[in-house]
Order: C-alpha cells, then structure tokens, then sequence
C-alpha cells in the first residue's frame, strides 16, 4: 500500500489549488480517502467523533452483501444448467463462473455509470466525492433479475443518482432509496424485463435457443400469486435455490450478512427486528381471515403459513439492507420501531392484494422513506408535548 500512497502523494499537487487539475480535485480525494484514512477532520459544527468513517461503514455493507453475491452468482449458473437438464454434470465451479460472466459486468456497469455521474456533479458543484454510492453500487445489481440488458441497467443506474439523490443534494438528503429507486424505474420503464417466467432465469443454450417448453422459471411469489403449484420445498426457499432476483433468493446468506451489520454496529436491529414483527402480524391477519379471501388463489396465498413469509422473495433482503439504509429509515429511536414494523406489516399486505407485482418489499419501504420524516416528526413532538405536561405540573407543585 506505501506504493499507492507514494502515487498518491506525488500527482496530489496538479489536483491542488493551482495545479492543472485543479478542478478535478473531487476525483482524486474520491479515489485517495477511499483507499486511505482521510488526513483531514471537521473544524467547526458539532460532529460525533469515531475511529470509523462513512468510506468505512460503507465497506463494511459491501463485504455484509459478499456472502448474497457470491451465492447470486452460483445459483444463476444453476438454475441456468437446471433448466437445461445438465445441472448434475456441472461442476460447482462450472456454474460459479457462468453466473459470474453474467453478474460481474453489471457490477461494472451499475459503479462505472454510478460513479461516473457522480463524479460529473462533484466536479460541477466543487464538493468532495460522496461515498453513498459505495453500497447503492452494488446493491443495484443484486436487486435486478440475471438478464436484464445492461444499458437498461445503466439508464436506471443513472436516474437513481441524479433524480434519487443528487437532485436532493446529495448523500445525506436524500428521502427514497437511491438503489430501490432504480429498481421502481426499470419495474416501470421497462416492465417486460423485470416479470414473467423468462426473467429470472436465463434458459438459452450456447446456440442463443430456448430451452425446451414446458420450464417454468416463476418465482414463488409468482406461483402463489397466480394460483400455480409452487416447485420449491421450504428449505429451498431457506437457502436461495429458488428463482429470483441476484442477491435476493438465499435468506441463509442474507443472515450472515445482517449477523456482520449488527455486530459492527452499522445496522440498526430495532428495524429489522421491528419489521419482522410488522410481517409476522400481517401473515397471521391473512391466516385468519383466509377464508374470506375473494378468489381461490388469494385464498391460497393468505393461506401461507405467516414465518414462510419472511423466507420468500426478498423481504429478507430488503428488510437487512435496505430498511436500515440510515438516510432515508426513520432517526428517532421510537420511530425506528414503527418504521420498522410498517415496513413489515405493508410488504406483506402488497405482496398479498396485489397480484401484478406479488413482490411488496420494494414499494412498502419506498412508501415509508416518505413517510420516515413525518413519523419522526410526530415522535418529537410526543416528547415535547410530555416535557411540557410535566413541567407544568412541577410548576403547579
């Protein structure tokens, strides 16, 4: 590493004030407190001092998110095989790498374009690189099926950084998920690629055909929201061989990464807890009201016992990663718990109600970002309004 800083530490002058490139500072602070510890601290506010950084926190996420990736990778090579009947005669490795010819250039992709734009806006604003998009880099990928196209890929990537965040101001300010933001703007711009069977599992041969007629790459959500008899065994939806978006499909790797977020302290428990409170609840309202349901397939899927849930689709994903995203999630204490559990408690009834997107994680926390400020509002005022109670009776003593 004394290399890289001894690189750094000589071109640093032509970014400086006079230097040739002076204007493209942002570009090289980006790239150096990346990979070193800033040498420069706040000199006026009131700011919490750590031994952490934001550029730390947000690695910290990436490596939470490895073990979701890694899996994505394998099991999109196969479902792959799978559906061509030749998953038995591929190695592990065999399907690792077809997954990871699919999976590392969207990764490409969605950082190359992500921090490209925003690299355009330091340079236009003057202002330092902002590290948020660290983690919206790679979660974006992990949120969006195997084939979809990478120039839509790159069209969502960059209406999540300028209208999801840079037009609020940047890291910090903004009230939507930048990451699911972009995955609301592939499911509406471009809704053929992101539902039906054919998206979440690529069944072409090396010849560029189809696989045989007849295989199904539904996802679970899919089966029960259209009536279909769902393929998949409990434990398979436990450990992610299921259809499904990337880094979505296995709520075994998601725990090991949500295990890493709280350990570190990053994560907020109170959010994940909270909202699998908010799912359990609503699955045990549909499970007791199922016979009322208006259609048999409704009633099939209110039917589902409230824990399996939790392990289909991504709700884990989203509740682990993207709920605790601490800019857009609620801030107050109290507020965390209630923030928490709507997320909970609305993923479940959209995933429910609404059989043309039977996948409620992504629109119940979008939802609650909006709301996240009035909740935290509300919460403040509460304490104000019980401080006052009480000192107008200490007066009255």
């Amino acid at each position: 590493m004394k290399l890289f800083k001894n690189i750094l530490d000589s071109v640093k002058p032509h970014f400086e004030a006079g230097g040739k490139l002076e204007k493209y500072y942002p570009v090289y602070d980006g790239f150096a407190t990346f990979l070193f510890t800033p040498g420069h601290t706040a000199h006026s506010g009131a700011h919490v001092r750590d031994a952490i950084d934001l550029k730390r926190t947000m690695v910290t996420v990436i490596f939470a998110m490895i073990p979701a990736l890694l899996f994505g990778m394998w099991n999109a090579g196969n479902l792959h095989y799978s559906a061509l009947g030749l998953a038995e005669s591929m190695t592990f490795m065999d399907k690792f790498l077809w997954g990871a010819i699919k999976v590392v250039p969207m990764l490409i992709v969605s950082y190359g374009v992500g921090l490209g734009v925003e690299f355009i806006f330091c340079i236009i604003k003057g202002h330092q690189i902002q590290e948020g998009f660290l983690v919206s880099g790679m979660l974006i990928p992990l949120i969006m099926p195997i084939d979809l196209p990478l120039w839509m890929l790159a069209i969502s990537v960059i209406f999540a950084v300028v209208i999801g965040k840079e037009v609020f101001g940047g890291t910090g300010m903004n009230i939507l998920n930048p990451a699911l933001t972009a995955r609301a703007f592939a499911f509406f711009a471009y809704p053929t690629y992101m539902s039906g069977d054919k998206v979440w599992i690529n069944t072409s041969t090396d010849a560029g055909q189809s696989v045989v007629d007849g295989f199904s790459g539904a996802t679970v959500l899919g089966d029960y929201a259209t009536g279909g008899e769902v393929q998949y065994s409990t434990m398979d939806m436990f450990l992610g061989f299921i259809p499904g978006s990337i880094g979505e499909t296995s709520t075994l790797m998601v725990l090991v990464g949500a295990a890493i977020l709280l350990y570190t302290g990053i994560g907020s428990w109170k959010i994940m807890f909270s909202g699998v409170i908010g799912a359990l609840a609503m699955g045990l309202i549909f499970n007791t009201f199922a016979e009322y349901a208006i259609s048999p397939e409704q009633q099939a899927f209110m039917a589902v016992p409230a824990w399996q849930q939790l392990i289909m689709g991504g709700f884990a994903f989203g509740i682990v990663f993207m709920a605790t995203d601490p800019v857009s999630a609620a801030q107050t204490e109290r507020g965390k718990w209630i923030y928490g559990f709507l997320v909970g408690f609305f993923a479940i009834a959209i995933r429910v109600f609404n059989p043309a997107y039977p996948e409620g994680i992504m629109l119940a926390i979008l939802f609650m970002n909006v709301m996240a400020p009035l909740i935290d509002h509300y919460v403040v005022q509460a304490n104000i309004n019980k401080r006052k109670k009480r000192l107008a009776t200490v007066k009255a003593a």
